[in-house]
């Protein structure tokens, strides 16, 4: 207290804050004193868990761009927002110009359409209530929820997400969701190709590809397949 040059007051009042949170809990037959509770764990857990899918993350997506010499991107949720962690270019001249730490809507992303379907019906519709307004950011964006909604179910009957010059007029991506241990959705594996080398018959391929390099990364996270 001294230290911090608190008032008492405040003092009291954090460590209940921090006790009730259980950051910290009451050392037993020693009144005043307080050990670490269970949660800095679980946040130093999750901390560690986001560092070993950047990390992992970038080595899968150079594996994916190697083969298919586009960009690879793979990415998380947060609240309406995608978050790029990875991020590894193609060779070519013309490619999508983006970087690790970009944040998009997550609706204008092929990412983002794959993790928002991944979310339980309550958490989305918390997320993204009917009346809600979606920016657009290119003239192909969705901007209507219902819309979206449809979208989203699609998604989850084909089990990969594909975004048409939504979020880049000149960039189309197809997406793949990436499984934890648990085998929860945490992120999503996308490949991005500009408009000039993008075909229906090329889509199958990347489909493919992407499921194939979201499959080893959440093979690296610890998931196991039922297969």
């Amino acid at each position: 207290m001294r230290r911090l040059q608190l008032p008492r007051t405040t003092v009291h009042e954090l460590v209940t804050t921090l006790a009730a949170r259980k950051y910290i809990v009451p050392v037993a037959g020693q009144p005043g004193r307080y050990r670490l509770g269970v949660r800095p764990y679980q946040l130093g857990a999750r901390y560690a868990e986001q560092l070993d899918l950047a990390a992992e993350g970038r080595q899968v997506a150079r594996s994916v761009a190697e083969t298919c010499d586009e960009t690879v991107h793979v990415a998380i949720l947060e609240d309406t927002d995608v978050i790029y962690i990875a991020k590894v270019d193609s060779t070519h001249a013309v490619r999508m110009v983006s970087a690790a730490g970009r944040r998009l809507p997550a609706h204008c992303t092929s990412v983002g359409k794959m993790l928002l379907a991944s979310l339980p019906e309550q958490e989305l519709g918390a997320r993204l209530p009917d009346g809600a307004e979606l920016p657009a950011m290119t003239p192909n964006s969705i901007t209507d929820p219902a819309v979206l909604r449809e979208t989203l179910a699609e998604i989850r009957t084909r089990g990969v997400a594909v975004e048409s010059r939504e979020s880049n007029p000149d960039v189309s991506c197809v997406a793949a969701p990436v499984r934890d241990r648990t085998g929860q959705v945490v992120a999503a594996l996308s490949i991005s190709v500009p408009m000039s080398r993008w075909s229906d018959e090329r889509l199958g391929e990347l489909e493919q590809l992407a499921v194939k390099g979201a499959a080893e990364l959440s093979e690296r996270l610890g998931h196991r397949s039922a297969a």
